[in-house]
């Protein structure tokens, strides 16, 4: 199946894992190797930014005590941020 004969409508669909799985395997072999492929670019790309975080926290001084009232407000910060970015 050639890239130009695949069309993918997605806008407020819902699928199951099994149900994208089963699409998928209804795929021909060289797409479903393209998918593979952008599958584990996806977590070569996320290895990397774990791996990144990882080297940030490791050079970071240990606090010498933290309150839940600094983590909560913390989590809060985190939570607003996403909210924006969404």
């Amino acid at each position: 199946m050639s890239n130009s004969k695949i069309i993918v409508t997605i806008p407020n669909i819902t699928l199951t894992l099994d149900q994208l799985l089963d699409a998928m395997r209804q795929l021909d072999k060289s797409t479903r190797i393209k998918v593979a492929q952008v599958l584990l670019e996806s977590e070569t790309e996320m290895d990397a930014k774990m791996t990144a975080l990882l080297r940030h926290l490791v050079e970071q001084r240990p606090v010498d005590s933290v309150s839940d009232d600094v983590v909560t407000a913390e989590i809060r910060a985190v939570r607003e941020s996403r909210k924006k970015t969404q």
